[in-house]
């Protein structure tokens, strides 16, 4: 079921990462979802060309698309987000992701995510380990919170909701090599995966953000759970932590300390 799944996902990825590539720094049209929450028309191209793509290879499977919504019903369903880092792209910024995740119920079976401006395709299938283009990935081997690299993101309600994440970073900063924000939750946890980075937390996510990373970081030996550390990502309110499994109890200790 998954390596015909795999190859039309890394090749409808590629294609939609082609489109963002002409698109790049030709913004000429931004909408709001939100106060600080954008789109862009080439966020609803790529949605396009992979939900068409997907519908069209496997017409019985559900479709949830960031922008579309739920398309189809059933067990088996895609989690699309077609331009991960909007915000970076409309700014011409040169991170940003596509990632499609193809799962049964709450269980992700596959992962892509592809960076098409470095030419990275991070993809990952239940049991078959994650990979870099070609590379087998492995989370990194750090030990402690001290000699680690970071990464997080803020809801787009920070302005308004008091649990914004920013008592999280300002702790974790402080006890941490650093922290980053690269502002594409997808690439944050394919970072969790390759071992560029040695943790990452958020809040207040889509299963599109992070159905192909959860898997991802999994698959290279990782280990996941909400910051509270219970088991379901799924649930509401939603949160997700994600390490080499070496920090992570360190780092649910800081994320729930007072």
């Amino acid at each position: 079921m998954t390596e015909d799944r795999l190859t039309i996902a890394t090749d409808l990825a590629r294609q939609a990462g082609a489109l963002l590539r002409e698109g790049y720094d030709q913004v000429t049209e931004v909408n709001y979802k939100g106060e600080i929450d954008l789109i862009t028309e080439f966020d609803l191209r790529s949605e396009q060309l992979l939900v068409k793509g997907i519908q069209q290879a496997f017409p019985n499977d559900a479709i949830m698309a960031e922008e579309k919504g739920l398309v189809g019903e059933g067990e088996h369903c895609w989690f699309i987000d077609p331009l991960d880092g909007t915000t970076n792209f409309a700014h011409g910024i040169p991170i940003f992701v596509i990632s499609l995740a193809f799962a049964q119920g709450s269980q992700p079976l596959l992962g892509v995510i592809y960076d098409p401006m470095r030419d990275e395709l991070f993809h990952a299938t239940i049991d078959g380990g994650a990979w870099l283009n070609d590379r087998r990935l492995h989370v990194s081997a750090a030990t402690t919170l001290n000699e680690s690299l970071l990464s997080t993101g803020f809801p787009y309600d920070m302005r308004t909701n008091p649990d914004n994440n920013l008592d999280h970073f300002a702790r974790l900063i402080l006890q941490s090599r650093g922290v980053r924000r690269l502002g594409a939750a997808a690439l944050d946890l394919a970072y969790v995966a390759s071992g560029r980075f040695d943790g990452y937390w958020e809040m207040r996510l889509w299963p599109w953000d992070w159905g192909a990373g959860l898997l991802m970081v999994k698959e290279a030996g990782g280990l996941v759970t909400r910051i509270d550390g219970g088991e379901e990502v799924f649930a509401e309110p939603t949160s997700i932590l994600a390490t080499n499994g070496h920090i992570h109890d360190e780092m649910i200790a800081v994320l729930n300390s007072k």
